[in-house]
């Protein structure tokens, strides 16, 4: 069974709690109440097996033998706690975690003052004495200090990596056809360079059609380059912004070689080849995490900025009603009172365009409904956002839980999906129907496009669009599981 299981791939744990007593098991419960990877490591075989049948990911070794270390992967760990009751373990669990992983933040536990010497003589960032308080309380403590200083330890890396730009060219690439969030997240990266004296640039490829992204814009007087002529050699960093792989829904080659990325959706980590990478999708808008870091680094947040950035929470989190972690309301009240709330009310009520209008209208007289499920074609269009805008309005519609409106530009097919059925991840979906590399989101909403490809120059856009449709809802059928009716 040993042998068995020695053969598997490392685990891949941002957390790693070593010895699941009392203490452990509190460290691993208060982790998971915030969505974290951990995986529990115990010598105690049986204990081991209960901890699995309570569905913890948990491994049996001897925390004080090194074989164990090659169960679980090092390079992905941000934080170990050291807690088992042998104390000679842990020193040698603390040694080898110090020279394998000198960056990874530990915390471990001792019986006594001397002990506790020893220990952060070692390189042990926190060591725990004995107290009569409850594991619980002791846990909180715990956690809430590891997830301040690895914020702030995060915060500085980024600074630094930055600052490391020079006199030379820093590039903050945003998705195509950026939204409040993305924009905003790359303002406050912007802001993030100029502290250390770097001088950044935002490009984008595509348009801002929707209104509301319009007025925000331009209320805020945002710089963003339009880029058609982008060369990535010019530069001597690239960060990506709501964004995660070159080439997927974003304006750089596929073999781009970039340096920063920060983004809140779902993404492969191993895919991901960046030299600074910060991926957390159980944050509801990237917005958030940009103004951790403002704060983490201690510059100061400006209005503009504090407006933008604000809006982009909102926005992203539908107002705190979608995917909405409790770090986006933190963020959010942070920004409150920094924020200009004349100008957020002018950009939530800007005017409608008549294109917006039409295409609700194609998506409300094109529904086509399958029990729950509503999908809906609205042919040629030239705003996608407003595809966004028809997959919200229909959701609201009775017994329906999940809409999907595609339609056809000039050279991509777009889709946009909504759901509020718990059973249903959107952004899974798209990506199981049309590849990781041209769908995906969150498990409430999500998108995708499509290339046309070597059809893109055809006339005959009906025709075309018959045809994408056809190839559309077969495959997202398939996926959800629903048998497509005959015509």
């Amino acid at each position: 069974m040993e042998e068995k299981s020695s053969e598997l791939k490392p685990i891949r744990a941002v957390y790693a709690v070593l010895g699941s007593g009392g203490i452990g098991l509190a460290i691993a419960n208060e982790l998971g109440t915030r969505d974290k990877n951990i995986v529990l490591i115990d010598k105690d075989a049986a204990k081991v097996q209960t901890l699995i049948e309570q569905n913890l990911n948990a491994l049996h070794g001897d925390i004080g033998e090194t074989e164990v270390f090659t169960k679980f992967a090092l390079k992905y760990l941000k934080s170990v706690f050291i807690v088992s009751s042998d104390i000679n373990a842990n020193k040698k669990a603390l040694d080898h975690i110090k020279k394998m992983a000198p960056d990874v933040l530990v915390v471990t536990k001792a019986n006594d003052y001397p002990q506790k010497e020893e220990l952060e003589a070692a390189g042990a960032d926190l060591v725990v004495l004995p107290s009569k308080l409850p594991h619980k309380s002791i846990a909180l403590a715990i956690v809430q200090y590891v997830e301040k200083n690895t914020s702030v330890n995060m915060a500085k890396a980024l600074k630094k990596l930055i600052a490391s730009v020079g006199d030379g060219k820093f590039a903050i690439i945003v998705h195509n056809n950026p939204d409040p969030d993305a924009i905003s997240s790359a303002m406050g990266l912007k802001e993030i360079a100029g502290s250390v004296g770097v001088k950044a640039e935002i490009h984008y490829r595509g348009n801002i059609d929707h209104h509301e992204n319009k007025a925000f814009v331009n209320l805020l007087d945002i710089e963003l380059d339009q880029s058609t002529d982008f060369e990535a050699s010019d530069y001597k960093k690239i960060a990506m912004i709501e964004c995660s792989t070159p080439g997927v829904n974003n304006m750089l080659p596929h073999d781009t070689q970039v340096s920063i990325v920060i983004d809140h959706h779902q993404a492969d980590i191993e895919e991901i080849k960046a030299e600074y990478v910060d991926i957390r999708p159980n944050i509801g808008a990237t917005a958030t995490i940009m103004t951790k870091y403002l704060q983490d680094l201690a510059i100061p947040i400006k209005t503009d900025l504090a407006t933008a950035l604000l809006y982009g929470i909102k926005v992203d989190t539908d107002d705190f009603c979608r995917n909405t972690d409790p770090s986006d309301l933190i963020a959010a009240a942070y920004l409150y009172p920094l924020a200009n709330h004349d100008i957020l009310s002018k950009i939530e009520t800007p005017s409608r365009s008549i294109e917006e209008i039409e295409i609700l209208g194609d998506a409300i007289k094109n529904r086509d409904i399958r029990g729950s499920y509503l999908l809906s074609n609205v042919g040629p269009i030239h705003n996608r956002d407003a595809l966004a805008q028809a997959a919200d309005y229909l959701l609201s519609l009775e017994g329906i839980t999940t809409t999907i409106v595609f339609g056809l530009g000039d050279d991509h097919i777009y889709i946009s999906g909504r759901t509020r059925d718990v059973r249903i991840n959107i952004g899974k979906v798209m990506q199981d129907a049309f590849g990781a590399d041209k769908g995906g989101g969150h498990s409430l909403l999500a998108g995708a496009q499509i290339p046309l490809g070597v059809l893109g120059g055809t006339k005959d856009k009906q025709t075309l669009m018959k045809l994408a449709e056809e190839v559309v809802v077969k495959r997202l059928l398939s996926v959800i599981g629903i048998q497509k009716e005959p015509s």
